[in-house]
């Protein structure tokens, strides 16, 4: 899919965005942060059988685990071959464990199914449990929209706020993807299947595309393009080149924003937002000097502008 020659992150102004600015990076939040508690959440479906089913929960569980060990052996310092086989062999005992475990209550005799049913039924859910465990990845999400009256709304602090505009010109290009809006959340265990048992690429990418980068239809407006990376604070993969400011943002914050990135190596364009006469459109414009020339002001009374009277 092509990708927009720039992207817009709408975002309120405190303390810790401004710090954002001036150290020119990006926050990739965690998917259970979003104002939508149905992004990022699949829903497994089963068209597996029993068999398929407890080698995929068996390899989630053995992934997760190793490398959880691994993290841990390696924080106490511990390293080498014996430390990856301990790694294995845990990964491996906790993985039969889960196994055997929902077999057993699989045969619980007040499920109003039969074991095998109950078994799968078991399975799927522990699958989707560990599917979400495995998505651990933070995001960045951006619009390629710069005047949207929602966005400002819902992102910017009701208009108090700032967007900022980042193009794509960077060595290596950054990988933006697209939201794709509709349809629903199923995820078949076909397909975690051979992302998971079979390792295949393109199974792998359909599965991120199903979990990450899928919402519902209403949220369309919002044109969302997304990054995907660590989480928390990063080093930004793209190129800040603009702000803009919103309709009812104070010109103390123009001032500071400003200000703070007057000394940047690379210059940055500003914008502000009016209202378009006679329409609910917004307006992008430069941003107007003499706003914030006479900043910072320092108070003075009558007689220290003019002097004493000799009343």
């Amino acid at each position: 899919m092509k990708q927009p020659e720039k992207v817009y992150r709408y975002q309120k102004f405190n303390d810790k965005s401004l710090s954002a600015l001036i150290f020119d990076q990006l926050y990739f939040s965690d998917p259970v942060s979003f104002n939508d508690p149905l992004d990022c959440q699949p829903s497994v479906m089963t068209d597996s059988d029993l068999t398929e089913l407890r080698a995929i929960l068996k390899k989630q569980i053995q992934k997760r685990v190793h490398a959880e060990n691994l993290l841990s052996l390696k924080s106490a310092k511990v390293t080498g071959n014996g430390a990856d086989e301990h790694a294995e062999r845990t990964a491996n005992q906790t993985a039969q464990n889960k196994l055997n475990e929902i077999a057993y209550y699989a045969t619980n005799p007040d499920y109003e199914m039969g074991i095998e049913e109950a078994e799968m039924q078991l399975l799927r859910n522990e699958i989707q449990v560990e599917l979400l465990k495995q998505y651990d990845r933070g995001i960045c999400c951006f619009s390629s929209e710069q005047d949207n009256p929602l966005l400002w709304s819902h992102y910017a602090d009701q208009h108090r706020g700032i967007c900022t505009g980042y193009s794509l010109e960077r060595n290596p290009k950054p990988n933006l993807l697209k939201v794709e809006y509709g349809g629903d959340r199923e995820v078949c265990t076909s397909l975690i299947s051979k992302a998971v048992l079979d390792n295949d690429l393109e199974s792998k990418e359909k599965l991120d595309e199903n979990i990450l980068l899928r919402k519902a239809l209403p949220w369309g407006y919002e044109n969302e393009w997304r990054l995907l990376g660590n989480r928390g604070l990063q080093d930004s993969d793209l190129s800040l080149e603009e702000i803009t400011f919103g309709l009812r943002c104070p010109t103390s914050v123009k001032h500071a924003v400003v200000s703070a990135l007057s000394e940047r190596s690379k210059a940055i364009n500003f914008y502000e937002i009016y209202l378009k006469h006679g329409s609910f459109s917004l307006s992008v414009e430069p941003l107007d000097i003499e706003t914030i020339l006479f900043l910072p002001r320092v108070a003075q009374s009558g007689i220290e502008i003019f002097g004493e009277t000799n009343d």
